[in-house]
């Protein structure tokens, strides 16, 4: 395994969840974290966190479905720091009316803009910065629902994690000769705010049961890790305890 102190990585959705929990892994391997996200107010509580532990973390705002300026995000981590290592490709929702029947679809609309066009979006950018200097790993947070067909997870949601993984692939087929690699995370349940969108609520004795975030840090940095001329194409991670779906729930 290699050392990551000294690299730079750009997390989307970095303000709760699986990114919080990569940015905190990751600065304290000393890697200087850029933190992007929707609203500030979370992104600056983690950088706040992750400063008073002694680590580096800067802040700023925006939408992954703004093209144009998440290529100024890219190329400006890069011209401050002279190097972006790692794109956590991280941001997503999903929506609680999800199926085919009830399902609002103006909803569905707005979780492929985030989950497909957001991604491609920023890997994109990054892809502008990372192939000059042959070398970067691009990491997207996909899902379960993204190798599976999960009724759970509902249909926007599964469809868009699906492209992804797509997506991620495409980029080792076109880019790994250039020294870029990527891969898909693949999560089943995970502690996060996206399960309060559920439609029947976990219980909290069993999200205390799930993938944490720290979790999901801990496999970022391991990740990042592993030498350059090596990737992950996909990693799937389960909950080791099997809960019970509550009544009504898929």
């Amino acid at each position: 395994m290699r050392s990551i102190e000294g690299m730079v990585a750009w997390i989307t959705g970095a303000g709760t969840g699986i990114g919080a929990g990569a940015a905190q892994a990751l600065a304290a391997e000393g890697v200087t974290v850029a933190l992007t996200g929707r609203r500030a107010a979370p992104l600056e509580q983690v950088a706040e966190r992750i400063r008073a532990d002694g680590g580096t973390a800067e802040v700023a705002t925006g939408d992954a479905t703004d093209r144009e300026a998440m290529r100024a995000m890219a190329r400006g981590i890069a011209e401050r720091h002279g190097r972006l290592d790692l794109l956590l490709n991280n941001h997503g929702i999903n929506v609680t009316d999800r199926y085919w029947k009830g399902g609002a679809l103006d909803g569905w609309d707005q979780v492929i803009d985030v989950n497909v066009k957001g991604a491609y979006n920023c890997a994109e950018a990054a892809l502008r910065v990372m192939s000059p200097r042959g070398e970067g790993t691009i990491i997207t947070t996909s899902s379960k629902a993204g190798i599976n067909y999960s009724l759970r997870a509902g249909v926007a949601y599964g469809a868009s994690k699906h492209a992804v993984m797509a997506l991620s692939q495409m980029i080792n087929d076109e880019y790994g000769n250039q020294g870029i690699r990527a891969c898909a995370l693949c999560p089943g349940e995970v502690e996060t705010p996206i399960l309060d969108l559920r439609p029947v609520q976990v219980p909290a004795e069993d999200r205390a049961r799930l993938i944490q975030a720290e979790d999901m840090g801990d496999i970022v940095v391991f990740m990042l890790k592993l030498p350059a001329r090596v990737i992950l194409n996909e990693v799937i991670i389960s909950p080791t305890h099997r809960r019970t779906p509550q009544p009504g729930e898929v």
